[in-house]
């Protein structure tokens, strides 16, 4: 399995969250979690969400201040977080034609994504599916006026329809109209088919003229969004190139980052994600869909036409080599298939995960001695033992 060492757990089944899982993630994320598994549990109060997050394990609670201005994914609460398993959709797919063709497209791509999420090992469906920049727009023509459409109507229809039956969450790039704004965005819609925001381009590409992609008008700022499974940031395409762009998201807290694009880019998201230590997602009509890993590699991809759907854990660890670690063998031979990994032997670094839906990634890591290596640089940086 040379150069990158995988073990159990590369699709691992669980549907747990508990208190350790809050703190990093906020109790609201508690909350919409505890409402979603098991396929929909009955609805429990904001006040048992509460409780759980205050029964600490692992970590000191967050006040809501500290919540509001501290990043979700630090290294010491992310790997002390019980397991929150993701199963992403993305695509390679060129949406051209009328406003209908596209919609069509974008319905049977979710169906393809769903029923993979659905057919793969746990079952646990799909939680977030991603499509190419300009997927949804009136027509192919040249100015950002004839492109445009409209959020509600048929398109917010179509959108929350498809939602609610996958029970996903959907990022849906658009030439969106506001009144007299057009912009190049991107519209995430929850599980409820409700819209739950939209992050604006705000690097539009512009022409020799000054024309911002036919007439768009950019966007101005990096939102993060508050899912039911973590921290979500978004750029499109262009937006790739400003390394402000993707700090403000790892300002803002992102632990994934969606990346609608036209353009089949690599090495720009996976420097970010490995710069950052975060997820990275993206889509593009051409060559490339790819899911990102925190240490830069690529953890699934396809460069045909179709779907692709990976599951990830936003409770992980990055270990470094080490005299103890055996490339993660160390921890497989105390843990068995509750503990996961990807492990490149190439740059000597590896992602890991707990499959155990009772212990997290940090506690294991924890009772074999090892150290993160967030952790491992800071101390050798102090030159303390």
């Amino acid at each position: 399995m040379t150069p990158s060492q995988s073990a159990a757990g590369k699709w691992p089944a669980t549907n747990s969250v508990d208190a350790s899982e809050s703190i990093g993630i906020g109790w609201e994320i508690a909350v919409a979690r505890l409402r979603h598994m098991n396929d929909r549990a009955p609805r429990i109060s904001a006040f048992v969400a509460f409780l759980l997050a205050a029964v600490v394990l692992h970590a000191e609670p967050l006040t809501g201040a500290a919540v509001a201005s501290q990043p979700a994914g630090t290294w010491a609460t992310r790997a002390n977080s019980l397991p929150r398993k993701v199963v992403l959709g993305s695509a390679v797919a060129g949406f051209h034609g009328p406003l209908a063709d596209r919609l069509s497209l974008m319905s049977t791509l979710l169906d393809q994504a769903a029923a993979q999420a659905n057919q793969a090992p746990g079952g646990r469906g799909l939680d977030l599916m991603v499509f190419p920049e300009f997927a949804l727009q009136r027509d192919d023509a040249t100015t950002a006026s004839d492109q445009a459409v409209s959020l509600q109507g048929v398109v917010l229809d179509t959108l929350a329809r498809k939602a609610r039956e996958h029970q996903t969450w959907i990022v849906a790039p658009m030439t969106l109209r506001e009144r007299d704004r057009i912009s190049n965005a991107a519209v995430l819609v929850n599980r409820s088919g409700e819209v739950a925001g939209i992050f604006r381009k705000v690097h539009p590409m512009i022409d020799e003229r000054g024309v911002c992609e036919g007439g768009v008008t950019q966007g101005d700022g990096y939102p993060v969004f508050q899912t039911d499974f973590g921290r979500l940031g978004i750029l499109i395409c262009w937006d790739m190139s400003y390394e402000e762009a993707w700090d403000a998201l790892a300002a803002g807290g992102a632990e994934l980052v969606a990346l609608p694009s036209a353009s089949p880019q690599t090495l720009r998201p996976m420097a970010q994600a490995l710069r950052h230590h975060y997820f990275v997602v993206n889509s593009a009509p051409r060559d490339n869909a790819s899911i990102f890993d925190p240490i830069g590699r690529v953890a699934a991809q396809i460069t045909a036409p179709g779907v692709l759907v990976h599951q990830i854990d936003l409770a992980y660890a990055i270990l470094h080599w080490s005299e103890t670690l055996h490339e993660g063998r160390a921890l497989t031979e105390r843990f068995g298939a509750n503990v996961g990994y990807d492990y490149s032997t190439r740059e000597d670094t590896g992602v890991f995960w707990s499959n155990d839906p009772q212990r997290s990634i940090g506690a294991m890591i924890g009772e074999l001695g090892l150290r993160e290596m967030p952790e491992s640089i800071e101390r050798m940086r102090r030159r303390v033992p």
